[in-house]
């Protein structure tokens, strides 16, 4: 009979694994050695115990395909900005949240078209290069992007819309140029009506993201990098709820003169312009 106490029973745990991956066996271990010691050290009781585990479990009842709590929670805690700068290579954009909306099979658009459609607000280009760590323009790129509106909601939250507006996958052209419209968005609340809207409620913390657009660009041979383009002035941007900003990150709105031409062809004038260049680092 293995007689195990309060110390000895989390090498006790970590001996019952007999993993033959030195990686996950590596991870396991120090996951429990921080759960068993944080355990210890807030001599915690049952009852929180027992709230924590609830509160995993509404976090799991409230997700869908469309909304991932967990993601949420994980960026609100810090937890996803830290794992994007752990990650961000030497020379790439710099990583940034993915965030509990994005959908992996977004429809393809064409260069210059209208993300925006009938929208009211700002109609933005947004425009730029991506590059390797060199410099060289990397030519068939794929730049994947989503977005709230004008109103700060994403279309996938709305019933009734189509959960696939402000989406689009565009491949850059023979310059490793990207380039379309779309509406410029504004500050929203991360999703407030669930086990993390009351976990942000009991801590006193606000719930609103600064405006932002998200982007995932990849390449043949280079790191894909998930990442967000944030607006300089814009509110929140100092104390994003989700710890996504970054100084690089940070691109200026200009204003489109009225007289102002393009060399290429856009479906719908701007009224302004964010431009913002990507780099990506070789593969692993």
């Amino acid at each position: 009979m293995r007689d195990v106490n309060e110390f000895t029973i989390t090498e006790a745990v970590k001996q019952s694994f007999h993993a033959d991956d030195e990686r996950f066996k590596f991870l396991l271990e120090k996951l429990l050695d921080h759960l068993h010691d944080f355990t210890r050290e807030t001599n915690l009781t049952h009852e929180e115990w027992m709230g924590t585990l609830n509160f995993l479990y509404d976090c799991g009842k409230i997700s869908t395909p469309e909304r991932h709590e967990f993601i949420l929670l994980s960026d609100v805690l810090g937890f996803s900005a830290l794992v994007d700068m752990i990650n961000t290579r030497g020379g790439a954009t710099e990583g940034s949240n993915l965030g509990p909306f994005y959908l992996p099979d977004a429809p393809t658009k064409e260069l210059g078209s209208d993300l925006g459609g009938e929208r009211t607000g700002a109609c933005v280009l947004c425009t730029g290069i991506v590059r390797d760590t060199l410099g060289n323009p990397l030519p068939g790129a794929i730049v994947d992007t989503w977005q709230a509106d004008s109103a700060g909601t994403y279309p996938i939250q709305e019933e009734g819309q189509d959960k696939y507006d402000l989406r689009g996958v565009f491949t850059t052209d023979d310059q490793a140029r990207y380039y379309y419209t779309t509406v410029l968005p504004k500050p929203y609340t991360v999703p407030y009506d669930g086990p993390v809207g009351k976990l942000l409620r009991a801590g006193k913390r606000h719930a609103w993201r600064t405006a932002h657009l998200h982007y995932i660009v990849s390449a043949p041979g280079m790191r894909a990098i998930t990442t967000e383009v944030f607006f300089d002035g814009t509110e929140y941007i100092d104390n994003d709820a989700v710890f996504g900003v970054r100084r690089s990150l940070v691109a200026k709105v200009e204003r489109v003169k009225p007289d102002e031409t393009f060399d290429f062809e856009l479906e719908r004038r701007p009224d302004a312009r964010i431009r913002f260049d990507f780099v990506l680092a070789p593969g692993e």
